[in-house]
């Protein structure tokens, strides 16, 4: 009898140690998958966002090489640094906002009680900026060219501005 339960108990072990053994192997062979799979689609979509973010900056003084050349082409005595250039002409933009007419490079008049006031800037090229404005009601969008004078002030001129409908 004795005899009996320690092979019982002998066979039962071993089977719980044989079942163990395969359930934690499949566990790890399956984690090991899962791992993988989601590296894969981590991997596809940090691609895909860098994608999308090298096609959004496209237009951008940041990656446009001939434009960035512009300002380092040696006709000129000065060598301007885009990188400096960009919050500079962003900030003389947006500095305008405190007229109390409303920002005169909106290209549109006050309509309502509020004035309208940039609130986004991107700068596309050594010429070009594509700004967003509002009264609070009313969004539009403009479109300037700007110019580096040699005495280092940066001017604005209105090429375009529109308004979207309510």
């Amino acid at each position: 009898m004795k005899k009996s339960l320690f092979l019982y108990l002998t066979i039962l072990a071993v089977l719980s140690t044989v079942f163990t053994y395969a359930f934690l192997s499949k566990q790890v062979a399956f984690e090991q998958k899962r791992y993988e799979k989601t590296t894969k689609k981590l991997r596809d979509s940090l691609s895909l966002v860098s994608n999308q973010l090298a096609d959004a900056n496209y237009f951008s003084l940041t990656k446009n090489e001939n434009a960035q050349n512009y300002f380092d082409s040696g006709t000129s005595e000065k060598i301007i640094q885009y990188e400096k250039l960009i919050p500079v002409v962003t900030e003389k933009l947006l500095d305008y906002n405190s007229n109390p007419k409303g920002n005169p490079y909106t290209g549109q008049d006050q309509i309502c009680a509020n004035k309208f006031i940039i609130n986004k800037v991107r700068i596309l090229n050594h010429r070009w900026i594509i700004a967003d404005f509002s009264d609070g009601e009313i969004w539009g969008e403009v479109l300037l060219k700007y110019f580096v004078n040699a005495d280092d002030s940066i001017s604005f001129e209105v090429n375009q501005s529109l308004l979207y409908q309510k």
